[in-house]
């Protein structure tokens, strides 16, 4: 399953948050690469879009099971996630208003037959 999180950036946040996104996909990546597998993770994938109305952040995450993946993250003690957590927290100005206007999975349409 395949999870999209979008989310308004704090702009006194942006360049923060790009350089430790950078961080995590640079000379952390093995760390953070032992934490996907941990949380059952498969792929995860973020970018910034910088709007008119500020920065946002679209963060993708590939997962047989995004609650239990959630959950690890959560309570996990790998140092890289606790600093996530708080970029993380800093960097977040809430969602902006989207609209969902395709979502399709394969073997949907046997399941509503």
């Amino acid at each position: 399953m395949i999870s999209l999180t979008i989310r308004r950036i704090e702009p006194d946040q942006r360049d923060r948050l790009e350089r430790w996104l950078r961080e995590v996909d640079g000379p952390r990546r093995q760390e953070a690469l032992a934490t996907l597998a941990d949380e059952g993770v498969m792929h995860e994938k973020a970018v910034i879009l910088d709007t008119s109305d500020g920065p946002i952040l679209i963060y993708a995450m590939e997962s047989a099971d995004l609650e239990y993946a959630r959950a690890v993250a959560q309570r996990s003690e790998h140092a890289i996630d606790a600093e996530h957590r708080e970029v993380m927290q800093a960097a977040v100005a809430g969602r902006p208003d989207i609209a969902v206007v395709l979502d399709l999975r394969s073997g949907d349409a046997a399941s509503q037959s």
